[in-house]
């Protein structure tokens, strides 16, 4: 049987539970649900090569966090959400050196909206890595980060994975942050989570055109992946609505992707997010205030 097509590590156990019952213990695999700032949060961490062939995924970690109350703007979501992304994020940064340079890299195509999460992250990264250098005297308590949009090959000819890997042989960071869009199996996640993970990314999987693997073997530095669901495949999706397990046969709509009609503005809400989000982990000593001056 095809298998609903997901980038969740969350959902990818959901759906082996569907299959195998509820009861039924998934093997090298550990969940626990949680809360930051008043956010749903579900880390699963996958142990062994027995996880990695159930949930068909790398051993690592998984965090997803649920940005309830974001498509409605309640309240202070938008900080809420920022410092809960930035506490989350600094946990799987934690054996990174305090002044190591950061690479942040903002993958996909800016021209697609669905795809364009990365490079518009990359709009909102704080880059110090000149001004560390150049003005220590200044900005020595900044930790130096280094920022990329990579884009596509459609447009650049080269694979975003092959900039990187050349941009990490010259300047060594010590970590590299990859953003980029990925693909959910349900509408209700779409845009409201995001999923950080210390496993590594393969860009273009959100849509289905998987490149070279962005982690610590092709880059030879930790690779921790940031992101965001904003497409489901329409078999997928036709299933899940219909209540069935086979994926229905589309036939020409088989290729189809189905994203919100406001993708628009989802996407420009969460990239500043991401990259406040990004950019609080990296310099603790900054507030949402000081970044949006420094920003502007």
């Amino acid at each position: 049987m095809t298998m609903r097509r997901t980038d969740l590590a969350l959902e990818a156990r959901e759906l082996w539970q569907e299959s195998a019952g509820e009861t039924t213990k998934l093997p090298g695999v550990e969940a626990r649900d949680g809360e930051r700032e008043g956010l749903p949060v579900t880390t699963v961490d996958i142990l062994d090569q027995e996880g990695e062939k159930a949930l068909g995924k790398p051993k690592g970690r998984y965090v997803t966090l649920t940005l309830e109350g974001l498509a409605s703007r309640e309240g202070d979501i938008f900080a809420r959400s920022i410092q809960a992304l930035a506490a989350e994020l600094s946990l799987l940064l934690k054996d990174i050196p305090p002044q190591g340079l950061v690479l942040v890299a903002g993958l996909g195509n800016r021209a697609i909206t669905p795809d364009a999460i990365g490079p518009k992250v990359h709009n909102y990264t704080l880059v110090t890595r000149h001004l560390v250098r150049q003005m220590p005297e200044t900005f020595g308590a900044f930790r130096p980060v280094a920022s990329l949009a990579a884009e596509v090959m459609g447009t650049t000819g080269v694979e975003s994975g092959e900039l990187i890997q050349s941009l990490c042989e010259k300047i060594c960071p010590h970590c590299v942050i990859a953003v980029d869009a990925l693909a959910s199996r349900s509408l209700h996640r779409l845009c409201r989570t995001v999923q950080l993970t210390d496993t590594g990314i393969t860009p273009g999987s959100g849509v289905g055109n998987h490149r070279m693997g962005l982690d610590r073997k092709s880059l030879g530095v930790p690779v921790i992946a940031i992101g965001v669901p904003t497409v489901v495949d329409a078999a997928t999706l036709a299933a899940d609505l219909m209540g069935v397990e086979e994926l229905p046969d589309l036939g020409e709509g088989r290729d189809l992707l189905v994203t919100p009609k406001d993708i628009d503005s989802q996407v420009g809400d969460l990239s500043k997010i991401i990259g406040y989000a990004i950019n609080l982990a990296l310099q603790p000593g900054l507030t949402i205030e000081e970044l949006e001056l420094l920003l502007s």
